[in-house]
C-alpha cells in the first residue's frame, strides 16, 4: 500500500519553495556584493569573495566567516559517548540530571562560610569549590565550616595557594574522617595546581613534589581527585581561547607525567585530573572551546596508548573573571547567564556561575542566590540539559570547533617544544605569548570595537557604585607574577578618578558641548560624544544650538569648563569649525575636541583630538581626565585616532 509522505486525507504536502529561485552561494555573493558596493567598498575587494569583507579575524589567527554551509564539511565530530568525544563522554548527555552545579566560596569567616555552604546545598548546589588559607577560610577551621555537609554526597574541591595546598588537602581528608566517610566513598578533589600557583607567585613550579604527595593518598582514596589543569590562568590574563585550551592540555600532560612517575597507573592518573576553563559571554566560542578541548585530551591519551573507554575528561567551566565589571555590576547577571548557557550547551560536567558582584568584593547572599538560580533555571525550566549536544551539527559551531582545535593544538605543541608548561612558566614564554595577545585585545577594548555594555558603551553617569566587603581571594600584586586582568579595568580606573574628584569638589568633571547649528544637525554627534565621555566619568553640559564662533566662545566662558567638544554635521563644520576652534582656544579651552573624522585643517585651527568611531577612547579620556583633575600636561596631548593608551597595565594590580 502506498503511504503519502505527509498531509491530510492522502494529499501530498505542497512544495513551499516552488516558484522561488534556488538559493546558492554564488547568488548570495551577488547580493552581498551589491550591498557592499553601495557602502563604498572598493570593486577589487568584491571581485572574487565579497564575504571576506564581512569576515572577522579571530585572535587565534583564523577568520570567522559571515556564512557557513556544509561545503566544505568540517571534521566528523563523531557521536556522543564515542571518541574523539567532541560531543561528550556520555551517550545520553546530561539528560539524566543535568550538570554539576558547583558554588564557589571565598569567605574567611568559618561561621558565615558554614551558613552559606548549607544554604547553597539546600537550594540546588551539588558540589562546593572552597578557598582555603590566605585566600579563604583558615586551614584549621575548614572542618568547622564543612560540619553540615554530607561529604559522601556533596564533593568539595579545594582552592589553596602555594605551600598551604598540602595542609588544606590534609585538613579536607581529616574532615571526611571526622564525618565517618569511608575511604572508598571520598569523592572530593584536592584541587592541587602547583603550575598556576607558581605562575601567579612568580616562582618556579614544583610539580614532582606535589605529585608525590598526591600519589601517597591515591591508593587509600580510589575516587579522590588530585590535580586541576587550569586554563583560566591564561584566560584571566587576557589570553585567547586557543592559548587557554592549549595551556590546559599542557598542564594536564605535565600532571599526567608527574603522577605516573610517582607510581600511579596511567589510566588512574588520567581520571584524577580535572580540567578547568573559563566561560564568557561569547557563547559560540565557549561551546566550541569545550568541544575542542575534549578532542585534544583524547588525542593526548590515545598517543599514550589508553583505550577509548579510558580517555574521559572531567571538565569544569567557570564563568570568566576577566569579563566581570565593577561598574554597572548588575549587567554581570546577563553576562554570566549567557556564559552558563554556553557551558551547559558545550557539555561541561560541572559549572560555576560567579555572583554578579564578585569583581567588587565578597559577594552578598542575594548575588549568591541569583548565581545558583541561574543554573537551576537553565536546567529545570529551560530544559537545556534535555538536549544532547544541542550545538552539534551547526555548520558554524563545527567549523569553529575545528579551528579552535587546530589553533589550540598548535599552542600546546609550542609549549611542549619549550620543554613543557612548567619550563614555559619559569622562563617566561607563556607570559610573553599571553601578553602579546592581551595587547591586541586591549587595543580593541580601547577603541570600543570590543564594546563593554555599561562601561565603554551606554555607561550610567549617575550610577552609585556597589560597596562590598574585601574578598580574600582577590589576586594581590606579586612582582614577576602572572598577571590577572579584567577587560573593563582601564575604563574603571578613569571612572574611579572622576568619582574621587566629584566627592572632593562636589562637582563632576564636565565637558562643554559646542553644539553648532540646528538640533537636527548636531544631535547625533552630541549623543555620541556624551556616551563616549561618560565612559570616563565625564559629564557634559551644553547651551543648546549655537550660531557661530562668537556665541560658542561666550557660552564656553560662562560654563567654567576646561574642555570643549564641537558637535555638528560635516556641512556645518565646513562653514564654522575652524573659526569655532580658534575662538574656543582664544577664551582658554585647555582641550578642544571635534566629534567627527580628523582633518588637518581643523588641527591647524586648534582641535586637539577627534572623537569618532574607532578612536582610542581610553587615551582620549585619560588625557581629558588629566586636564580636568590636574594642571594640564606640558607634552603634546594624544590624538585619539592614532595614539594607544599609555596607562600602566593593571596586571600589576587594580589601579585606584
Amino acid at each position: 500500500m502506498d503511504v503519502p509522505e505527509s498531509g491530510a486525507a492522502g494529499t501530498a504536502a505542497p512544495d513551499l519553495a516552488e516558484g522561488f529561485p534556488a538559493a546558492t552561494r554564488e547568488r548570495w555573493r551577488e547580493l552581498v556584493a551589491g550591498v557592499l558596493r553601495k557602502s563604498g567598498v572598493a570593486e577589487d575587494r568584491l571581485a572574487h569573495a565579497p564575504e571576506s569583507v564581512l569576515a572577522t579575524r579571530a585572535y587565534d589567527g583564523f577568520d570567522i566567516e559571515p556564512l557557513y554551509t556544509g561545503e566544505p564539511p568540517a571534521a566528523d565530530p563523531g557521536y556522543p559517548g564515542l571518541a574523539p568525544f567532541t560531543r561528550g563522554y556520555r551517550p545520553g548527555g546530561g539528560v539524566a540530571g543535568g550538570w554539576d552545579i558547583r558554588a564557589r566560596h571565598t569567605d574567611a569567616d568559618p561561621a558565615r562560610l558554614r551558613r552559606r555552604v548549607h544554604n547553597d546545598l539546600m537550594n540546588g548546589v551539588s558540589s562546593l569549590w572552597v578557598a582555603v588559607g590566605e585566600t579563604g577560610v583558615a586551614v584549621d577551621r575548614l572542618g568547622e565550616a564543612l560540619a553540615d555537609v554530607y561529604l559522601d554526597l556533596a564533593p568539595v574541591v579545594l582552592a589553596a595557594p602555594g605551600p598551604q595546598a598540602l595542609d588544606a588537602a590534609t585538613a579536607l581528608l581529616q574532615a571526611h574522617a571526622d564525618a565517618d566517610v569511608p575511604d572508598v566513598r571520598v569523592i572530593s578533589h584536592l584541587g592541587l595546581d602547583p603550575l598556576s600557583t607558581a605562575a601567579l607567585a612568580g616562582q618556579r613550579p614544583d610539580v614532582d613534589g606535589t605529585a608525590g604527595f598526591a600519589a601517597e593518598h591515591a591508593a587509600r582514596y580510589p575516587r579522590l581527585g588530585l590535580f586541576i589543569a587550569d586554563g583560566t590562568l591564561v584566560h584571566n590574563a587576557g589570553g585567547s581561547e586557543a592559548q587557554e585550551i592549549g595551556s590546559a592540555i599542557a598542564a594536564g600532560t605535565a600532571y599526567l607525567r608527574a603522577l605516573t612517575d610517582a607510581g600511579l597507573d596511567l589510566a588512574d592518573a588520567a581520571r584524577r585530573i580535572e580540567f578547568r576553563l573559563a566561560a564568557n559571554a561569547d557563547q559560540f566560542s565557549v561551546i566550541a572551546k569545550l568541544r575542542a578541548v575534549r578532542a585534544m585530551w583524547n588525542q593526548v591519551l590515545q598517543a599514550c596508548g589508553l583505550p577509548a573507554e579510558q580517555r574521559g575528561m572531567s571538565l569544569h567551566a567557570t564563568t570568566s573573571d576577566a569579563m566581570l565589571t565593577r561598574r554597572d555590576a548588575h549587567v554581570n547577571m546577563l553576562r554570566t547567564t549567557v556564559a552558563c548557557f554556553a557551558a551547559g550547551a558545550g557539555g561541561a560536567d560541572a559549572v560555576t556561575v560567579a555572583p554578579f558582584d564578585s569583581a567588587v568584593g565578597l559577594p552578598d547572599d542575594f548575588a549568591r542566590r541569583i548565581a545558583r538560580n541561574t543554573q537551576s533555571l537553565l536546567i529545570e525550566e529551560a530544559h537545556l540539559a534535555q538536549v544532547i549536544d544541542p550545538a552539534g551539527g551547526s555548520f558554524y559551531v563545527e567549523a569553529l570547533t575545528r579551528d579552535l582545535y587546530t589553533a589550540g593544538w598548535a599552542f600546546f605543541q609550542e609549549l611542549e617544544r619549550a620543554g613543557g608548561i612548567a619550563a614555559a612558566i619559569e622562563h617566561g614564554e607563556l607570559r610573553t605569548a599571553v601578553d602579546r595577545l592581551w595587547e591586541r585585545r586591549r587595543h580593541d577594548l580601547a577603541r570600543r570595537s570590543a564594546p563593554l555594555t555599561g562601561i565603554s558603551e551606554f555607561p550610567d553617569p549617575h550610577e552609585e557604585p556597589l560597596v562590598r566587603e574585601a574578598d580574600p581571594a582577590r589576586p594581590v600584586r606579586v612582582p614577576g607574577g602572572f598577571p590577572v586582568r579584567r577587560y573593563a579595568q582601564d575604563y574603571e580606573v578613569l571612572r574611579d578618578r572622576s568619582d574621587a574628584h566629584t566627592a572632593g569638589t562636589g562637582r563632576r568633571p564636565t565637558a562643554f558641548l559646542a553644539t553648532l547649528g540646528p538640533v537636527a544637525a548636531h544631535t547625533a554627534r552630541a549623543s555620541f560624544a556624551t556616551n563616549l565621555l561618560a565612559a570616563g566619568g565625564i559629564a557634559v553640559e551644553g547651551p543648546g544650538p549655537l550660531e557661530d564662533a562668537r556665541a560658542a566662545a561666550a557660552a564656553f566662558t560662562a560654563s567654567g569648563s576646561r574642555i570643549a567638544v564641537i558637535c555638528s554635521s560635516d556641512q556645518v563644520y565646513a562653514e564654522h569649525a575652524e573659526a569655532v576652534a580658534r575662538a574656543l582656544r582664544g577664551v582658554g579651552a585647555r582641550r578642544v575636541l571635534l566629534a567627527g573624522s580628523p582633518r588637518d585643517a581643523y588641527r591647524e585651527a586648534g582641535v586637539d583630538a577627534f572623537a569618532h568611531k574607532g578612536c582610542d577612547a581610553v587615551a582620549l579620556l585619560t588625557d581629558l581626565v588629566d586636564v580636568i583633575l590636574t594642571d594640564p600636561p606640558t607634552a603634546t596631548p594624544p590624538t585619539a585616532t592614532t595614539t594607544d593608551s599609555t596607562e600602566p597595565d593593571s596586571t600589576q594590580g587594580e589601579r585606584a
